[in-house]
């Protein structure tokens, strides 16, 4: 059983987020990911420790770091500000990364400070922690968004740093659980729209008896400044965002395999 944890490394809490599960809500970003994927548009949550930034040459503002240790009470105050947004939209709190099982004590606490709260929680995940890790705090939540991107072991491992043999066993026990849950599927030229691994994803979720939606979440170049800020190599430089026709020729593939299928979070 994971023991619950007072305090936890957060690198941002965003508000007003509306691509990141029903309704309206706050977006709840801990530090911390076993994955690197090179597409990766937060790669500040990848450490898990606070880290330098230098200086932002397009707005002047200074180094500082990024990532800090708080409590689950201050993150709680920031919360329940917008309560009345949640219930009027049906919305509640997501919590993202980086990975945030990584912190499993830190999340355990935040869910139940959310439960005691009514508040409706989501969980964006990799899938990628330890089976009773993710058994027990997927079961806290009341949406899992769980990121699917490659079925090849050996190619997952390729662009993300890690075998996905959790990832998917991790599958199978959210599809066999209670919790809704819904598949993001990064589309990334060049990478995860290979027609093999397009199959495969289909082919998978397809076949999951209790999950029936996925979401194509685009390869964007938003977070490129983030990479010069950490002194970090870019490592998809010349990579373009997908087309409106690969992006309807994907829809289109995976709505054949029964899947309800939405673009963007």
């Amino acid at each position: 059983m994971i023991l619950p944890t007072e305090d936890g490394i957060i690198f941002r809490i965003k508000k007003y987020a509306i691509h990141d599960g029903p309704g309206i809500r706050t977006t709840v970003f801990l530090k911390g990911c076993p994955m690197a994927c090179l597409w990766c548009h937060n790669p500040e949550g990848i450490r898990p420790e606070p880290e330098p930034l230098k200086a932002d040459a397009k707005t002047s503002s200074g180094p500082k770091a990024i990532g800090k240790r708080t409590s689950v009470s201050d993150i709680m105050a920031a919360v329940k500000k917008d309560i009345i947004f949640y219930d009027e939209s049906g919305g509640g709190v997501t919590f993202s990364g980086g990975e945030p099982m990584f912190q499993p004590g830190f999340l355990k606490s935040l869910l139940i400070a959310c439960r005691d709260q009514e508040i409706h929680t989501a969980i964006d995940t990799s899938g990628c922690a330890p089976p009773n890790v993710f058994s027990e705090l997927s079961e806290m939540t009341d949406l899992l968004l769980f990121d699917l991107k490659i079925i090849d072991s050996s190619t997952h491992a390729k662009y993300t740093t890690v075998a996905n043999d959790d990832v998917l066993q991790n599958l199978n026990l959210a599809s066999e659980q209670a919790t809704p849950v819904r598949i993001r599927f990064p589309l990334v030229p060049g990478i995860t729209d290979e027609r093999d691994n397009l199959n495969a994803v289909a082919d998978l979720v397809g076949s999951l008896q209790t999950i029936d939606t996925i979401d194509i979440l685009p390869f964007h170049r938003t977070g490129e400044g983030k990479y010069d800020r950490l002194q970090r190599d870019k490592h998809l430089p010349e990579t373009a965002p997908p087309t409106d026709d690969m992006i309807r020729q994907v829809s289109e593939l995976f709505e054949e395999r029964g899947l309800i299928v939405n673009v963007g979070g």
